[in-house]
């Protein structure tokens, strides 16, 4: 069952948090939807704009409808991951997405404005809900960069979702992209968060960046060949902390990655002669669904999907 972001956040707002999991191929879709609708969380899947031009968009659009016919009793959103304008309203056009990002936070605040409410004013008239930024989160993704933390500045929260019309926004709050997130005394920034949700009371807030790059993932990689040094992500733990303080969505990607180089590095390591890429693709879908439910378990999310379900049910009788 497809629904929109905000139908979702209606649900989880205040009591937990939405896992927001980017995918880029076959094996990736399988092991999410397993683990999700083994542990019956509501998720989202989010398809980057280099996603698309990986797997190509009609592929992944075309996963995505036979996915939830492959697993009914799934209830998830299909979202638009860091899309520039162009992105936003192919994907709008397309049919498929019940969400996207419209991520104009490198541009100046005036700037931002006007594309989102451009994007906001699309994807409305077609049902469609949108996520836009304020700030900058240090790293690199895809082809959003920034060498170092532009934090959100609470002041203009009002002023924004005023002024665009956006269903969610995503604020830079210490976390960021890739596997190298903290160092020295770097955290997550919850007297911003906690002033943001002040300014607006029950509006879904978002938390990019934030796999918690698990060491004993690591480790396991670079024992098997490997050369990830430094990596270091967000404390899971904190995760319901941000849900109490009204973030709904949050982001994780690396991490997914970090379990698709482990299984492979091993999986050839221990049997070098082997060649068929199913013998890894089949442990990976089943690693991959592990990881998504023990996840979910920390964002809170497990056993919600019932709920969720009757919830938007109810809603639209």
């Amino acid at each position: 069952m497809i629904v929109t972001t905000k139908e979702l956040f209606k649900h989880a707002y205040g009591k937990y948090a939405i896992g927001a999991y980017n995918i880029n191929n076959l094996e990736q879709t399988m092991g999410l939807f397993e683990g999700n609708v083994r542990s019956k969380a509501p998720f989202i899947v989010q398809l980057s704009k280099g996603a698309r031009k990986y797997t190509h968009k009609l592929m992944l659009e075309a996963m995505m409808k036979t996915a939830s016919e492959i697993f009914p009793d799934a209830i998830f959103a299909v979202h638009l991951d860091h899309g520039d304008e162009e992105t936003c309203m192919d994907c709008i056009a397309s049919g498929v997405y019940s969400s996207v990002m419209i991520d104009a936070s490198a541009f100046p605040y005036e700037k931002n404005v006007e594309i989102t409410k451009r994007v906001v004013d699309a994807a409305h008239a077609k049902g469609i809900v949108v996520e836009a930024e304020l700030g900058q989160l240090k790293g690199v993704e895809e082809d959003v960069k920034a060498a170092e933390h532009v934090y959100t500045k609470p002041e203009e929260v009002e002023d924004f979702v005023s002024k665009t019309g956006c269903d969610s926004l995503a604020c830079a709050i210490g976390t960021s992209h890739g596997a190298f997130k903290f160092s020295g005394d770097q955290k997550l920034r919850y007297d911003i968060l906690e002033e943001v949700q002040r300014r607006l009371p029950g509006f879904p807030l978002v938390m990019h960046g934030s796999s918690s790059v698990p060491p004993g993932e690591v480790a396991r990689i670079n024992a098997a060949g490997g050369a990830i040094n430094g990596a270091k992500g967000v404390d899971a733990t904190q995760f319901l902390g941000a849900a109490k303080r009204g973030v709904t969505k949050i982001n994780i990607d690396t991490d997914g990655r970090l379990v698709w180089t482990r299984v492979h590095r091993e999986f050839f390591r221990d049997q070098p002669a082997k060649f068929d890429l199913r013998d890894p693709g089949k442990i990976f879908m089943k690693e991959y669904a592990d990881f998504i439910y023990e996840k979910n378990c920390l964002l809170g999310s497990v056993y919600q999907a019932d709920a969720v379900r009757e919830a938007i049910l109810a809603a639209k009788k």
